[in-house]
């Protein structure tokens, strides 16, 4: 059956000469993968870039219940970003929300309050004129309660680890925080408390292992 859906696209992979199977999480069906053919040959006048990661879309497509590979009929970008994809800081961000997506996202994921938060907050970073430095930080916490193990305290994220004084009032701010908050956070302090955050990751869900992202972002915000 033909559906009506937003989406936004996770990743692709190239699937022979010309094709991609792109994976795509759905307001209406969680994540989905779609086989789109000839998209990467020379007449398709660009439109790969409609498949590019945390690109919004608004889609026609076909579904059907535990099937596989699907296929899209209608796409448009109902989004395009200023500044997401083009700004250094920002677009170093978003590589790592990519990475932290592909690697948090299952298939299980509650679809339309999860997908809500996620236009929201990348909508919402691409019109960030200032703090954009600690729009990751704030991410990884908004984004742990939709997942199911979101703090409300310090404490719960340092565990047993120890952080100095001052840290720990950051984080404690930052829990209440949003991407348009003011927070004085040092170069230091940003990068103990994303190490703060992906350990609290680490023992909440199983695989999650190290992002490859996070020395780039690293450099990027020091």
């Amino acid at each position: 059956m033909i559906h009506k859906t937003r989406g936004i696209v996770f990743r692709f992979t190239r699937y022979g000469e010309t094709s991609i199977i792109v994976t795509i999480f759905t307001e209406a069906f969680g994540l989905q993968s779609y086989i789109v053919n000839g998209v990467r040959s020379k007449t398709s006048k660009n439109k790969i870039a409609l498949y590019q990661p945390l690109t919004l879309l608004n889609l026609v497509v076909y579904h059907r219940e535990h099937a596989n590979l699907e296929r899209i009929k209608e796409i448009h970008c109902f989004h395009p970003y200023q500044s997401l994809t083009v700004d250094i800081k920002k677009s170093t961000i978003a590589m790592f929300i990519t990475e932290l997506l592909n690697k948090t996202v299952k298939e299980e994921s509650a679809a339309p309050t999860l997908f809500e938060f996620l236009v929201d907050a990348l909508i919402r970073m691409d019109t960030l004129a200032k703090n954009e430095e600690n729009a990751h930080l704030i991410f990884l916490i908004k984004l742990s309660r939709y997942l199911g193990f979101g703090p409300q305290f310090a404490n719960e994220v340092l565990g047993g680890r120890v952080a100095d004084e001052k840290t720990e009032i950051v984080l404690q701010q930052m829990l209440s925080a949003d991407f348009e908050n003011e927070l004085v956070i040092t170069k230091e302090q940003r990068r103990n408390l994303l190490e703060l955050l992906l350990k609290f990751y680490q023992e909440h869900l199983e695989n999650f292992g190290e992002l490859k992202s996070v020395q780039v972002l690293r450099d990027v915000l020091s």
